[in-house]
């Protein structure tokens, strides 16, 4: 690839006021006589005015600096003109063009000002700097003048007006180049001065001069782009009327003419070169550098305005060259760049005439646009798969089916806008070719429809997807590119109901399935219009032709499938899968049709259908359905519902009667009954359970015999399962049912004294299944007593029902053990272990799931027992330790669990932590005894525990300060209640235990830290304080968090001599007696107080934000005393060892200003503090080094894990980048078919030898494979 030519960006500003313009005005094809041509600079080529660059008129007069002096914006610079929008932008560019007439300079001093306050600069160029300044110099000068403290600037603050300065910014270049494109541009020093000030502000350091330049740049690009394409036009037809008048025969031919005609090409050609020059020098003085800068936002305007430049111009920019940019860029590692890549590549491939130029690029990078269908960042994935539907409308050949297929599965994705793109896809990959309809032909219908063909074709594709549990996700994918192939429903219910025509294969069963399905879910798409569940974006309010479209399916649906409905139950009536389907087409109906359409025979067969389906069928979800098919059907504000209602009735009155006179033989046959008798109770009982759940049941009174059979099973133990389970849900729909009416306030005194008797009858008999042999009937059990406790929980007074007061049950002691034993035993298993689920087939990943999904509910039950306080906090603490062994499992129930208890209470659960690591830290005692290895995997385990817990209270340590203070002081507690049982010379028993602690450490404030410290030395001696055996380590480690970085010494020290103001406060000098004495008491620890906890809630009264002391140096404070390193011991040295003294720091740094010389006493307190401060120097290095290790470890075993934590992501700054580099790792090897053309030599240009050099790293933005590999 040729290297590109260094671009100067220095251009002299010379002051030759006297240039004459050439007005500015467009070509013409007719040129006899009224042509004009385009003047090129001083001296140049004349013509008519144009619009935009009228007489000069007076000088100035009624203009001041280029802008009308008006509505009070006299005096206001160009860059407020623009900021403000008042003015057209016409009218402002005009203005500026009078003023640039009138004095070139001053107007070119006014736009070169624009430029520098766009980018938020509050310094201003002046005349001088204009005209004695290189442009290095000045942008040096107004990179001093720039307000540092500051991150924003006009393009990224936020806000309406300065988001329409953006626009009206890129306007306001659009329109000057515009309306110059007729001579100024061509005078060799306006365009000049504006390339070569952009490209050196494109090569700042400071972020807001590069971003602001580099768009400037690539939109004044943009306009020449357009007037390149201008004088292409132009040049073309200037070439045709030459050939033209050049073909006519010698006596007709027009000698003037064909000069004309030959001048005008001529300079238009000069023209075309200029405005090369142009763009070549901003290409590559820019694009070149910036399209690979390190901000993703200035990386992503130069993609954006490439693409803009080569569907705009496609003759001289969409080639291989220009577009191996926008591939590379694909691999950028910001998302906004990429998607900037794929919207300017649809551009590009909507228009089938670039096709052919396109192909070379195609077969490069198709394998990377199919890879970003799946990208992580949802809108690049979008555009992705438009991208490559573009490309499927261009040639169905470039894509393999494996390409396709990577698509196809996107329809089931669960975000919608991935999936409607991904169905648009298919759509037009699959059911894009149909059978085209003859004209005048009667439109065809059934299975002879046109769109017969592509209902197969989607029955077809869903089963082989294999993912049948997502119909209606694929039919929400296709709604809205295949709205009438999915209501095809007339076709769909031929398929379904008529014989197959002659020579057409009938549907096999498995096919019918899924069609009733794909129906079923095009019926809900459209009676709700809304997305189905898991892929929804909120409540929208559908528009006036929305709701009319839902009116008239829900009308046609319900016409069609109310007649269609029960032969189709007749025809499969004995096939669960198809009828579940079927019966739950009658919830979308429109139910005033039945009466409007006279379809009420109709109604009576789909009543008569839907109860020899409850009669014949004893499947849950089948017998589900048809309840809650009666509930829509029974709708009060509809005339049919007195039909319905006395149907349902009549039912109901059969299965009650059936259940009892049933009932009854079977309890009185007890042992002697046969398995016949239980199948008819229990089938029947499956079918009142399953109305009972949407329809209310109370008058036939079911509490008193079902509490009958559960009572019969628990004294004779032998009651089949199933019944003991459906008949505890039996009656807990009956509770319910009477606590609703209680709830409304409808129900009687007597009612409500009926219903508490119950309850708390029902919950006993709950209580005692819990201890059942059979695990589905303790699961059952379990789960309903849960539910019970909740509903009946002292919170069901709240919201004005304090009449229910009566029947708030408060649980005991011995249920709430029941309930944590199992949970501990059923839930916290190993999967191998669960013999409910495996039965010998431990192989079933399937059954294996659906186990997990159980045990995940029965967790979720007892855990919001804990949220709502219906049990004790403290019970959690079985729950909590098992956060890091069942993460994998039940780690987001945990979390969340431990979310929600923190802000019912934080101090309760603080001690609920801390609680649940000491029950594991007396676990692992009793297994490896008190002499363990503190290295073992147990105590591992516990202290990594203690540091996720850690992580969970935030980086707010103010609002955990209770928290994290109760939760050191119960762990102090638990570390020394157990005393050594080798005397008081040994270490006490949990004393490994503060190793623990000392995970929580690091959410101390710095005043708690002391307080904390104060308190531990409450329960230590002074030989404690001087042991140094390995046992005693967790102890030193703990000292050792509690004093990192919370030292008052320490911390004085470094304050006094890192602070800005040390010298300011080193001259209030104390008095060091005073100072020491200050010191040794604030040093003293109490000794009066008569408990630990007396201690503790003194000590805990220190504010959150205590006052800086004014410290001159450490003699002031109580020094630190020579010691082994290893000692951290806080204990007062004798008084005499405080009277250091030390002069103020202003005296150290300065000898010569001493008037007097210093005593001998004063030198070695001076040298004593020197020593000290350089002791606290390393400490503090050795505290920082060992936070950046323990950093480090945390993250390197974070991202092992790979588990989800709640840190926050580092805060890095942007790198900046100059453009001196040359794109030598990319360009290596490349061809530029670019405009190779540097701008025309001017006066006094030099070198950029003053630009920093580009150090940037291209592996930082794009993957390592793209990277030095050639193209093409």
């Amino acid at each position: 690839m040729i290297a590109a030519p260094e671009i100067p960006s220095e251009f002299s500003f010379t002051q030759d006021t006297d240039t004459r313009f050439s007005s500015d005005t467009d070509f013409s094809e007719d040129i006899d006589g009224r042509s004009t041509t385009s003047a090129k600079g001083k001296g140049g080529k004349r013509g008519k005015k144009a619009a935009g660059e009228k007489g000069k008129g007076g000088k100035g007069a009624g203009r001041l600096n280029g802008h009308h002096q008006e509505n009070g914006m006299e005096n206001m610079m160009l860059f407020e003109v623009v900021k403000l929008g008042r003015s057209a932008m016409q009218s402002v560019v005009d203005d500026w063009i009078e003023s640039y007439k009138l004095d070139r300079d001053v107007a070119l001093l006014d736009l070169i000002n624009f430029f520098i306050q766009c980018s938020g600069c509050k310094g201003v160029v002046s005349g001088e700097m204009f005209r004695n300044m290189q442009n290095s110099e000045i942008i040096r000068r107004m990179t001093e003048e720039f307000d540092e403290d500051s991150g924003d600037y006009p393009l990224t603050i936020a806000g309406p007006q300065w988001k329409k300065f953006k626009s009206s910014f890129c306007e306001f270049i659009s329109v000057l180049v515009r309306q110059c494109q007729y001579s100024i541009i061509y005078d060799e020093y306006m365009m000049d001065t504006v390339i070569s000030l952009l490209t050196g502000l494109s090569d700042s350091q400071v972020r807001a001069f590069r971003h602001t330049s580099t768009l400037a740049a690539m939109k004044l690009m943009t306009a020449l782009v357009n007037v390149a394409l201008n004088l292409s036009i132009n040049m073309d037809n200037t070439q045709r009327q030459y050939e033209a008048e050049r073909n006519k025969i010698l006596a007709k031919r027009a000698t003037d003419r064909l000069e004309l005609l030959l001048q005008k090409r001529k300079e238009l050609q000069e023209n075309q070169d200029e405005i090369e020059n142009m763009m070549n020098a901003i290409f590559k003085g820019v694009f070149v550098h910036r399209y690979r800068d390190a901000i993703a936002e200035i990386r992503a305007i130069c993609i954006e305005e490439i693409g803009v430049w080569m569907k705009l111009y496609s003759d001289a920019f969409l080639n291989d060259s220009y577009l191996k940019y926008v591939g590379w860029t694909m691999h950028d590692k910001q998302g906004e760049v990429r998607l900037k890549c794929l919207t300017a590549l649809q551009g590009l491939y909507y228009n089938r005439e670039l096709n052919a130029r396109l192909e070379l690029f195609t077969s490069r990078f198709k394998d990377r646009i199919v890879s970003m269908t799946l990208d992580k960042e949802y809108d690049v994935a979008v555009q992705a798969i438009k991208l490559l539907t573009l490309v499927l409308n261009s040639t169905d050949e470039v894509l393999t089916p494996e390409d396709c297929e990577s698509v196809y599965h996107l329809v089931y994705s669960a975000h919608r806008p991935v999936a409607i793109a991904a169905g648009e896809f298919l759509f037009k990959k699959l059911f894009s070719h149909r059978e085209p309809e003859e004209e005048g032909a009667p439109k065809r219908k059934g299975r002879q429809s046109p769109t017969a063909n592509l209902i197969k074709t989607t029955v077809f594709f869903f089963l082989e997807s294999e993912l049948h549990e997502h119909a209606a996700y694929l039919v929400d994918s296709l709604w809205e590119c295949g709205p009438e192939l999915l209501k095809d429903w007339e076709c769909m219910i031929s398929f379904l109901l008529d014989d197959p025509l002659p020579g057409e294969e009938a549907f096999t069963d498995r096919q019918e399935t899924a069609l009733i399905e794909i129906m079923l879910c095009t019926v809900r798409q459209a009676a709700e219009c809304h997305p189905p569940v898991g892929r929804g974006t909120g409540k929208r309010v559908m528009t006036a032709k929305e709701r009319k479209t839902q009116m008239d399916d829900k009308t046609r649906m319900t016409e069609l499938f109310a007649v269609a409905l029960p032969p189709l139950l007749v025809k499969y009536a004995i096939d669960s899968e198809k009828v579940t389907n079927l019966l739950q087409l009658p919830q979308y109906f429109d139910l005033e049709i039945y009466t409007t359409g006279r379809l009420e025979k109709h109604l009576e067969s789909l009543l008569r259908q839907i109860r020899e389906i409850v009669e014949k069928h004893t499947d849950t979800e089948v017998l589900e359905v048809c309840s809650k098919t009666y509930h829509s059907l029974c709708n009060e504000e509809f005339t049919i519902f007195n039909r319905v209602d006395i149907a349902r009735s009549q039912l109901l009155d059969e299965l009650v009667d059936k259940f009892n006179r049933l009932l009854e033989d079977f309890l009185q046959e007890g042992e002697e009954a046969d398995e016949d008798d239980a199948y008819q109770v229990l089938s029947t009982l499956k079918r009142i359970t399953a109305f009972h759940n949407a329809h209310d049941l109370s008058g036939w009174d079911l509490f008193t015999s079902n509490f009958k059979l559960l009572n019969t099973g628990i004294e004779n133990g032998d009651m089949p399962e199933q019944i003991v389970i459906h008949s505890l849900q039996c009656t807990h729909y009956v509770i319910l049912w009477n606590l609703a009416k209680s709830s409304e306030g409808s129900a009687r005194k007597d009612d409500t004294v009926t219903l508490r008797k119950q309850m708390r009858a029902f919950c006993m008999m709950c209580q005692r299944y819990l201890t059942n042999v059979n695990t589905a009937v303790k699961e059952q059990a379990f789960i309903i007593l849960c539910d019970l406790l909740l509903i009946f929980s002292h919170q069901m007074v709240s919201g004005g029902r304090e009449h229910l007061e009566p029947l708030v049950y408060c649980s005991e002691d011995s249920l709430q053990s029941e309930l944590l034993s199992f949970i501990l035993n059923h839930v916290f298993i190993d999967q191998d272990d669960d013999t409910n689920s495996t039965d010998g087939q431990q192989d079933d990943e399937a059954l294996k799931i659906e186990a997990l999904h159980k045990r995940r509910n029965l967790l979720a039950a007892y855990c919001k027992l804990i949220i709502f306080c219906v049990v004790d906090m403290k019970t959690g603490a079985d729950i909590f330790k098992q956060y890091m062994r069942y993460y994998n499992d039940y780690g987001d129930i945990i979390k969340e669990t431990m979310s929600k208890t923190r802000q019912i209470d934080k101090i309760q659960c603080a001690k609920t932590l801390i609680l649940s690591l000491q029950q594991l830290f007396n676990e692992m005692l009793s297994e490896l005894g008190h002499g363990f290895d503190r290295s073992a995997s147990s105590f591992c385990g516990i202290k990594e525990l203690a540091r996720r817990f850690s992580l969970t209270f935030g980086l707010d340590q103010v609002k955990t300060r209770d928290a994290i203070a109760m939760l050191h002081k119960d762990g102090i507690e638990f570390a020394f209640k157990d005393p050594s049982s080798q005397g008081e010379g040994g270490p006490p028993l949990n004393l490994a235990f503060l190793d623990i602690l000392s995970e929580f450490s690091s959410k101390l404030m710095k005043q708690d830290k002391r307080t904390v410290h104060m308190y531990l030395e409450r329960f230590m001696t002074f030989q404690m304080a001087l042991q140094r055996e390995d046992c005693w380590l967790p102890l030193i480690s703990y000292r050792n968090s509690l004093q990192a970085g919370g030292d008052d010494d320490t911390m004085s020290v470094m304050s006094g001599y890192s602070s800005r103001g040390s010298s300011i406060r080193s001259k209030k000098i104390k008095s060091p007696a005073v100072t020491a004495g200050t010191s040794a008491a604030k040093r003293k620890l109490p000794e009066e107080e008569s408990s630990s906890s007396e201690v503790w809630q003194q000590s805990m009264q220190t504010p959150v934000m205590l006052p800086s002391p004014h410290l001159t140096s450490t003699a002031m404070r109580d020094p630190k005393r020579g010691r082994d390193d290893s000692f951290m011991g806080v204990y007062p040295l004798p008084h005499d060892q405080q009277q250091a003294h030390q002069l103020p720091q202003h005296h150290q740094q300065t000898p010569q200003h001493i008037q007097s010389p210093m005593d001998y006493n004063s030198q070695v307190t001076w040298m004593l503090a020197q020593r000290q401060q350089e002791e606290a120097r390393q400490q503090q290095e050795r505290a920082m080094n060992y936070a950046k290790l323990r950093t480090n470890l945390q993250q390197a075993i974070r991202r092992g894990t790979g588990l989800m934590e709640e840190d926050e992501e580092p805060i890095v700054e942007d790198v900046m980048m100059s453009s001196e580099g040359r794109m030598d790792d990319l360009n290596e090897g490349m061809d530029f078919d670019t405009l190779d053309i540097d701008l025309p030599p001017s006066k006094n240009r030099r070198e950029r030898s003053e630009l920093k050099p580009d150090y940037f790293d291209p592996a930082s933005i794009m993957d390592e494979s793209v990277l030095g590999v050639s193209m093409f």
